[in-house]
């Protein structure tokens, strides 16, 4: 993953207790989030979280869904750590890996998944970044598992929110080769990586959730 110099709202985490890094957005759409996947996640089987981040997610989703076994991953050390403090003591979830998810060929290195799930990264990077995530997730996935992606996009080219728009302008002038994806350039690396769009979710604080199912080529 390229390293990107992002505006000081994004990506944000600070200290909490016992190496637990604290990030203010996933605090407030960690329930949500659970709801969303509980709903679109098989029952049981194994799960990729790309980016895990501070951790707070995958934790979460694992109490929430016990029969599926959870892999977080992560590319930054310190946060990987963070990750290993929230799922301690969980058994359905296994040490973070080291993962560079834009990275090409990861899906030869990890086992078949039946579900991946990506939260709040594609607007943080290229889109040729997200193309190869897209690909790499695809190509993990069992035949009918699912691919969950999560965060802030354009709608057919538009940004429909005043804070959607500052926040992708702050991105831009940081570096021109990130900011949010659209919708349509979704829909079509699903539909080129053999993914059938399940459906969009329209979700709080204007973003969406693309749930796309693995088909058979």
């Amino acid at each position: 993953m390229t390293p990107r110099q992002l505006p000081p709202n994004a990506s944000v985490a600070t200290e909490g207790e016992d190496g637990m890094l604290v990030a203010p957005t996933a605090s407030r759409n960690a329930a949500v989030l659970c709801d969303l996947i509980a709903r679109v996640a098989p029952s049981s089987g194994r799960t990729l979280e790309l980016a895990s981040g501070t951790g707070q997610h995958v934790s979460a989703f694992a109490r929430r869904m016990p029969g599926l076994h959870w892999q977080p991953s992560e590319v930054n050390l310190e946060r990987r750590a963070s990750i290993d403090a929230y799922s301690k003591g969980l058994g359905n979830t296994s040490p973070a890996l080291h993962l560079d998810a834009t990275a090409a060929g990861w899906h030869k290195t990890i086992a078949r998944q039946d579900l991946v799930v990506l939260v709040n990264l594609l607007h943080l990077i290229s889109l040729p970044e997200a193309e190869t995530l897209i690909a790499e997730a695809a190509r993990v996935l069992n035949l009918g598992g699912r691919l969950v992606l999560y965060g802030p996009f354009k709608r057919d080219g538009r940004l429909t929110s005043e804070g959607d728009q500052r926040f992708h302008d702050a991105l831009v002038q940081q570096d021109p080769e990130i900011g949010y994806k659209d919708d349509t350039q979704i829909m079509a690396l699903f539909s080129e990586n053999d993914l059938d769009l399940v459906e969009v979710v329209q979700m709080p604080a204007n973003n969406l959730a693309f749930i796309g199912q693995k088909a058979a080529i």
